[in-house]
C-alpha cells in the first residue's frame, strides 16, 4: 500500500470529494439562491435573447486540467448559462404543456441526487422500489383507474409508449422477443392525425417503421374517428396487414382533444387489440371530481400513461406507466444476467422499461402528492381550467380573434383572423404576432396547426401562473396584432 498514490482531502482539489463544510456553504447560498428564484422567477425574461453557439463560444474548449473552484462554476452558472436558459417556472410561461418545479418536488429531487440511489433491483433500492409502487397506487386509485394495474415510472410518456408497444408487439408474435421481426406478421398500429409524434418515432425504435403506422381521421371536436378505425382495420386486414394496437389521447398536443376510449376499448376488444392510452396532459384533471369524464373507457385499456411533471407540479422527468398486465410487459423486455440475479422474491423496477439504471423518481412524487394532497392538486387544476375558460370566453367575444378547438381542460387554441385577409395571409400574421408577444420577455406561447391552418396556443397550468399574468398575455397578444405589418398579398 506504501506505493500507491496519496491524495489530500483537506481542500477543493484533494483526491477525495469537496470537503463537508465547502458544501455545506455553497449548499446553503444555493438553496437560497432557488428560493429566491422561484418567488421572483418573473424578473427573468422567459426566452433569452441568444443564437445557437452562445455557450460554446463562451465556455473553455477543453476540459480545464486542474479542477476550478466552486465559485468559478457558479461565476459561469450566472454569467452564460442563466441568461441562456428559457424559464418554465416563469408565470408567464404559457407555451406547449406547463411543467412546474414545485418547492416539495424540489426539495425530493436535491434527495434524490444526494442519495444517488440505482433502483434497477429491489436489491440494489428496497426503498425505491416500494415507494415507486405505492406512489404509482395512490395516484391510480386518486384517478379513479382499476386497483389492479402496477405502475412504474418512466422519464417521459414517449418511453412509456415504446415500453407499452414492445409489449403490445409480443403479445401479437411472441417469437420476435428471439427471432427479430423477420419472418413475423406484418404489424400495424393506429392513432389519429393528433396523436403525438412519439407514436411514429416508437414504431421506428421497435423496427416497425413509420409505414406501420395508420393515421386516422378525427370528428369535427379533433376526436379519432372510431368508424375511420373500423374501415382501416377491415382494409389493412385484406391488405395483409396485422392489426396489433391502438394508441388513444387524452389531451391531445395540439388541442386538448379527448378521444372516446370507451368505443375505442370496444373495437379494440372485438379485435384482439392492446389499447394504449396517452393520457400524458388530459390524465391529471381525473383528480377534479367534475373532470373524471376524461377518463371514461380507460379502464379498459391495456396501459395507459399521464405525467405528473405536467399538471402535477413535479420536477422533470417523471412520467408514469400503468400496465394491466404486467407480465407481458416483462416477457416481452425483461433479462436477468447473472450477475443481477438475487435470492428475493420481488418485482424488479428494470423487468419493466427498456432502461437497467433507474433514479429514485418516487422520492420527489412522493413529496408533492403528498404535500399538496388530492384535494390540493384538484383545487389547483380546477382554478387553470376555470381560468383558460374564461379567458377563451373573453377572446371569442372580440373579432377578429376565435377559438380554433374547444376549451375543455387547460389549453385555449386560438387565431387572430381578420376576415379581409387570405387564410396564407392571417398564418403569417399570426406567427408574426407570436414572435412579438415572445419577443417581449414576459409571455411565452407556442404554435401548431390546426384544418391545415396556424393557431396559437396558450396552456394554463403552471402552479405560479395567475390570472394576472393571463391578463397580460391577453394585453400582448392585442397590442402585437395592432403593431404588426400586415403581410401583402
Amino acid at each position: 500500500m506504501e506505493d500507491l498514490p496519496a491524495f489530500r482531502h483537506d481542500g477543493a482539489h484533494a483526491g477525495g470529494d469537496m470537503p463537508k463544510e465547502e458544501w455545506r456553504r455553497h449548499a446553503h447560498a444555493l438553496v437560497d439562491w432557488i428560493a429566491t428564484y422561484l418567488a421572483e422567477a418573473e424578473r427573468y425574461p422567459i426566452r433569452p435573447e441568444v443564437v445557437p453557439g452562445f455557450l460554446t463560444a463562451a465556455m473553455p474548449a477543453a476540459l480545464p486540467e486542474e479542477g476550478e473552484p466552486f465559485e468559478q462554476l457558479w461565476d459561469a452558472f450566472q454569467r452564460v448559462v442563466l441568461p441562456g436558459t428559457v424559464h418554465w417556472n416563469h408565470p408567464g410561461f404559457l407555451a406547449y404543456f406547463a411543467i412546474t418545479g414545485s418547492g416539495p418536488g424540489i426539495l425530493g429531487e436535491l434527495l434524490t441526487a444526494a442519495l444517488n440511489v440505482n433502483a434497477m433491483l429491489w436489491h440494489t433500492g428496497p426503498a425505491a422500489t416500494e415507494l415507486e409502487f405505492l406512489v404509482t397506487g395512490w395516484l391510480r386509485d386518486a384517478l379513479g383507474l382499476p386497483a389492479s394495474w402496477l405502475g412504474v415510472l418512466q422519464d417521459t410518456a414517449s418511453v412509456g409508449l415504446l415500453t407499452a408497444l414492445a409489449a403490445a408487439r409480443h403479445r401479437a408474435d411472441p417469437a420476435v422477443r428471439t427471432r427479430g421481426l423477420v419472418g413475423g406478421p406484418r404489424l400495424r398500429l393506429y392513432a389519429s392525425t393528433e396523436a403525438h409524434s412519439s407514436v411514429d418515432k416508437a414504431a421506428i425504435l421497435l423496427g416497425l417503421g413509420q409505414d406501420a403506422v395508420r393515421r386516422l381521421p378525427t370528428d369535427d371536436a379533433f376526436r379519432l374517428n372510431v368508424a375511420a378505425l373500423r374501415r382501416a382495420l377491415a382494409e389493412d386486414r385484406a391488405a395483409g396487414w396485422y392489426p396489433f394496437a391502438v394508441v388513444a389521447t387524452v389531451g391531445t398536443t395540439s388541442t386538448a382533444a379527448v378521444d372516446p376510449v370507451a368505443d375505442i376499448a370496444a373495437v379494440c376488444r372485438t379485435n384482439n387489440l392492446w389499447l394504449h392510452v396517452d393520457a400524458a396532459y388530459g390524465g391529471a384533471a381525473a383528480l377534479v371530481p367534475e373532470l373524471r369524464w376524461v377518463l371514461e373507457g380507460c379502464a379498459a385499456a391495456d396501459s395507459f400513461v399521464v405525467n405528473p411533471h405536467k399538471w402535477l407540479f413535479t420536477p422533470i422527468d417523471c412520467s408514469v406507466l400503468y400496465v394491466a398486465d404486467p407480465d407481458t410487459v416483462q416477457a416481452s423486455l425483461a433479462l436477468t444476467p447473472e450477475y443481477l440475479r438475487t435470492p428475493q422474491p420481488a418485482r424488479n423496477l428494470m423487468d419493466y422499461g427498456p432502461a437497467l439504471g433507474r433514479r429514485f423518481r418516487a422520492l420527489k412524487l412522493w413529496f408533492v402528492l403528498a404535500s399538496f394532497g388530492r384535494r390540493g392538486l384538484a383545487d389547483r387544476i380546477r382554478a387553470h381550467v376555470a381560468w383558460a375558460r374564461a379567458w377563451a370566453d373573453r377572446l371569442a367575444a372580440t373579432p377578429p380573434w376565435r377559438l380554433e378547438a374547444p376549451t375543455q381542460l387547460g389549453l385555449v387554441v386560438f387565431r387572430y383572423a381578420p376576415p379581409a385577409l387570405e387564410p396564407e395571409a392571417q398564418d403569417a400574421l399570426n406567427l408574426a404576432v407570436l414572435e412579438r408577444v415572445n419577443a417581449s420577455g414576459e409571455v411565452f406561447l407556442s404554435h401548431t396547426r390546426v384544418r391545415g391552418r396556424v393557431a396559437l396556443r396558450l396552456a394554463v397550468g403552471n402552479l405560479r401562473t395567475t390570472p394576472a399574468h393571463l391578463d397580460r398575455a391577453w394585453e400582448l397578444l392585442q397590442a402585437a396584432a395592432a403593431s404588426a405589418p400586415v403581410p401583402r398579398p
